[in-house]
């Protein structure tokens, strides 16, 4: 119903993907986003390796919407974090192609020697 009578007016031919339903909120209720006196779930959106493991979320209540920038510049940077093997970390307002920091127990109490808020 959201990509007929929404979505479809928003994005020339629709969204490129299927949209699911979750009716009666399985798995709504497994990601504990499901309101069940309300029979609906609150905005959520989930971050899942390629592992099955969450590594990030965000769950925002009706009125506020989500930032699909944000998104997809998190999922670049966990993809950035795992295919470096975990030599590499991604600090605060981090995109692609801008310096990230390399995990080390030197670096504990010294990020403030490699990255300046302003580099964000």
């Amino acid at each position: 119903m959201w990509n007929d009578h929404e979505l479809s007016k928003m994005v020339d031919g629709g969204i490129p993907f299927p949209m699911l339903s979750d009716a009666g909120g399985g798995v709504g209720t497994l990601y504990n986003v499901y309101d069940p006196e309300a029979g609906v779930e609150n905005r959520g959106r989930f971050i899942i390796d390629p592992d099955g493991i969450i590594q990030g979320y965000e769950v925002l209540t009706p009125p506020v919407g989500r930032n699909v920038s944000e998104t997809i510049r998190q999922v670049k940077a966990y993809q950035l974090v795992r295919n470096s093997g975990g030599t590499e970390a991604t600090p605060s307002g981090w995109t692609p192609g801008k310096k990230t920091l390399k995990p080390s127990p030197d670096l504990v109490g010294n990020v403030w020697k490699e990255w300046k808020v302003s580099e964000d």
